[in-house]
């Protein structure tokens, strides 16, 4: 199940909510989920496509 990757929230799979997750692909090709609350807070940062690492 995907978990937020600055909250810990963890998804619950099969409901509408899922929908509203954000993925992201690291160069490294690790995969890093984001729950609605933590994406609206980073939104700035995934659209300047920073590094996990800044913060």
């Amino acid at each position: 199940m995907p978990t937020c990757h600055h909250c810990h929230t963890i998804c619950e799979n099969g409901t509408a909510a899922t929908l509203t997750w954000v993925h992201e692909r690291e160069p490294d090709g690790q995969v890093r989920w984001l729950c609605p609350d933590c994406a609206r807070r980073h939104l700035r940062d995934i659209e300047a496509r920073l590094p996990a690492g800044w913060q």
